[in-house]
């Protein structure tokens, strides 16, 4: 006769041991993503040893909180020994204060947005019904952008310009990894031009899109073209540079395959030279994000896109006692949404290369 216990520990034990593999699974995606201390926990929740999960999670959350914390603490005494022409630096407290007053704006924008087109609609209404058809009118607001308006103008920017640098980048760089004679030819101009600053480009790439984009649409202004087309620039290089690399290496007895089969040459890129180099690409396209993120806010100060980067020069001409603990906002704003755009390539590097089955 079984024991019934026994049979309900069966089903115990094999639910438990799903979740444990579903978490498994999950776990190299929690790690990519910037996560990876929800492991520990998911598994001392499925029912994992405590004592065998708790120096995982000291190392993986407890370290980096309290690395935060001590962070915190010396900012928040430091800060006011610190005078500037707009008064103290200000702590954590005063620039907390400023992202609930930002996001305050932000809700309250909305707000006027919403009463607007509820106006404007019971005011087309009203016409229509009195046969007045002609006169409705259809305007789009034109409120102020808030910081986060900013914030999604500085993403859409970034993207465009990464988007045209990865077209513009990875081709060639297929190209340079295959052929040395073109590697020779394109290699100066990398060196030259690698290393060129941002404020160098922004000029000339201003004055060019002046003078051919002559009828901007309304989403795309001059200044978003010119922040964008700067990022282009200045973020190809790593993702060129690591392509080729990537290319070069890969194994020569799997190219003589593809030449003894006579694979067009399409196919030798699209099913040797790519599976191969991916891993390589990749890292390009992390750094070159990287350093699109970090141009951009230059770019946008002087275009003028209103973006983060006009936000933080706008706040500095401002000079109100607000202003430091906004700027601070913005600076804290661009490290978090930096961390983020590089977990996100992390995690698709992982989505598309062999690194993922690790």
């Amino acid at each position: 006769m079984t024991d019934i216990s026994t049979q309900t520990a069966r089903p115990e034990s094999t639910i438990r041991k799903s979740a444990l593999t579903w978490i498994n699974k999950a776990s190299s995606w929690l790690e990519a993503l910037g996560f990876a201390w929800l492991t520990p926990l998911l598994k001392m929740a499925a029912g994992e040893s405590p004592r065998e999960q708790l120096p995982v999670l000291k190392q993986v959350l407890m370290v980096p909180v309290l690395g935060i914390t001590v962070f915190l603490l010396a900012w928040a005494a430091l800060a006011p020994t610190v005078q500037t022409s707009l008064g103290a630096i200000p702590g954590p407290v005063q620039v907390f204060e400023q992202t609930q007053n930002l996001w305050a704006d932000h809700v309250r924008e909305r707000e006027k947005a919403a009463a607007f087109y509820q106006r404007q609609d019971e005011r087309n209404a009203k016409l229509i019904a009195e046969g007045k058809n002609d006169k409705v009118k259809n305007r789009t607001y034109t409120g102020k952008p808030t910081y986060i308006d900013q914030i999604f103008t500085s993403l859409f920017t970034v993207a465009l310009g990464f988007i045209i640098a990865t077209i513009i980048a990875v081709p060639l760089g297929i190209a340079s990894g295959l052929s040395k004679t073109f590697n020779g030819a394109i290699n100066p101009l990398i060196q030259i031009f690698k290393p060129v600053s941002p404020l160098a480009w922004l000029p000339i790439v201003t004055m060019i899109i002046s003078a051919t984009y002559v009828n901007p649409v309304d989403w795309l202004s001059k200044s978003m073209v010119t922040s964008a087309v700067t990022v282009t620039l200045c973020s190809l290089w790593p993702s060129l540079i690591n392509t080729a690399l990537g290319v070069a290496s890969v194994d020569k007895e799997l190219m003589n395959v593809g030449k003894v089969l006579q694979l067009p040459t399409y196919k030798t890129i699209t099913k040797l030279v790519l599976p191969s180099s991916l891993p390589l690409i990749f890292t390009g396209l992390r750094l070159s994000l990287g350093v699109g993120w970090m141009v951009l806010i230059a770019a946008e100060m002087l275009a003028q896109n209103p973006g983060l980067g006009k936000f933080v020069w706008d706040e500095f001409q401002n000079g109100s006692s607000q202003s430091l603990a906004k700027i601070m906002v913005a600076v804290l704003t661009i490290g978090i949404v930096g961390f983020m755009l590089d977990r996100l390539m992390f995690a698709l590097q992982r989505a598309f290369t062999f690194s993922a089955n690790r």
